[in-house]
């Protein structure tokens, strides 16, 4: 049986589609906020929270993370397996999956009343620092491109423009919620770039369309403000369920209308 974060609508989706695929028995998933001391009452909980725990039925044993995952596309996919024992591979998805699952909360949050367990998530400075520069990274490389299909509309601008505002509007945002609510500085940063990232993805659309369609730059425009607001509603989603008000989404928008102004001037 797999242990997963019931509180995390991402760790729900994809325990559910190895069940829907066979990878896990329909009785093969539960969530470790109802199951835990049930199925294994000598497993280390605070570690079964950070990293997904299989456990034996027959034997008790328990395997964490990454080698949980391997282990039930192993017996899924038996030609896998050798690969799922080579140690440097293991390694290197070892840290990519400590990277989601120690950013999972602000990647996909829990969804209002959630946080109520007494065990929660780790949190590891490092491993957010490192989510907020990979999606600063993408966010402005994807931002750099799609600026030429503004053109007429916006200017051009440097090739470090769309980095440099990005990463402007972490600090910026930073040194707003530590006078509000500092406390909540890292999780409001790393959900504020997930924000920035997913509006980011949306416009890969018409970057893959243009060289098949040649629309004019008003109707890449339009489409950007169409992403921007459905970006301002997840920030005031988001906040809502951080429980830090209106004044995070005010500076928000403020800080990209001030920038605005700056690049039409």
């Amino acid at each position: 049986m797999v242990l997963f974060d019931g509180e995390c609508p991402m760790c729900n989706l994809y325990t559910c589609a190895f069940v829907k695929i066979g990878m896990l028995p329909k009785d093969g998933r539960g969530d470790y906020q109802s199951n835990m001391d049930t199925v294994c009452p000598l497993i280390d909980k605070q570690r079964a929270v950070n990293e997904i725990a299989l456990v034996n039925l027959q034997n008790g044993e328990v395997t964490y993370g990454v080698k949980s995952i391997f282990k039930i596309l192993g017996n899924a996919c038996p030609a896998f397996a050798p690969l799922f024992l080579c140690n440097p591979f293991i390694w290197l998805m070892s840290k990519v999956y400590a990277f989601i699952s120690y950013n999972r909360r602000v990647i996909i949050p829990a969804p209002a009343g959630g946080d109520g367990y007494i065990y929660q998530p780790t949190f590891k400075l490092h491993y957010r620092i490192a989510y907020l520069l990979f999606t600063w990274f993408c966010t402005g490389y994807i931002l750099t491109a799609y600026a030429h299909l503004l053109t007429g509309i916006l200017p051009l601008g440097n090739a470090y423009r769309e980095y440099l505002i990005c990463g402007g509007q972490i600090i910026f945002q930073g040194i707003v919620i530590s006078v509000f609510a500092k406390e909540k500085l890292w999780s409001y940063l790393g959900n504020m770039m997930t924000i920035s990232f997913a509006g980011s993805l949306l416009l890969l659309i018409p970057l893959a369309l243009h060289h098949y369609i040649t629309p004019t730059p008003i109707i890449y425009t339009l489409y950007f403000l169409a992403v921007a607001g459905l970006m301002f509603l997840e920030h005031l989603r988001r906040s809502k369920l951080l429980d830090i008000g209106y004044a995070l989404t005010i500076t928000w928008v403020l800080y990209r209308v001030v920038v605005l102004v700056t690049i039409l001037n």
